[in-house]
């Protein structure tokens, strides 16, 4: 995210309306539903988590139990669980 100077972006009147309510601050103006990204849709990094959740899911799978996993993935027991509760509702899906 960057900062926009708002004098070069905004209608005067409308500066000066806003600085009614927050003179000198910062604000956070959230983007329209409409132009909303998911969750790590500019990175990798969901792609890896979901490489890493199979991965988790399948060692489970072949017999390692949550406690072992957790060492493995550097996670805690419950998040195993929550993992591997997931993978198995999206694989009968």
């Amino acid at each position: 995210m960057s900062y926009k100077k708002a004098k070069h972006i905004l209608p005067a009147e409308l500066l000066e309306l806003i600085q009614e309510y927050v003179d000198g601050e910062y604000i956070y103006i959230p983007r329209r539903a409409e132009h909303k990204k998911d969750w790590g849709s500019n990175t990798a990094t969901r792609k890896e988590l979901d490489v890493r959740d199979f991965n988790i899911y399948n060692d489970y799978l072949s017999g390692a139990d949550t406690v072992t996993l957790g060492k493995k993935y550097y996670l805690s027991s419950k998040s195993i669980q929550r993992i591997v509760l997931k993978e198995k509702r999206r694989r009968i899906e």
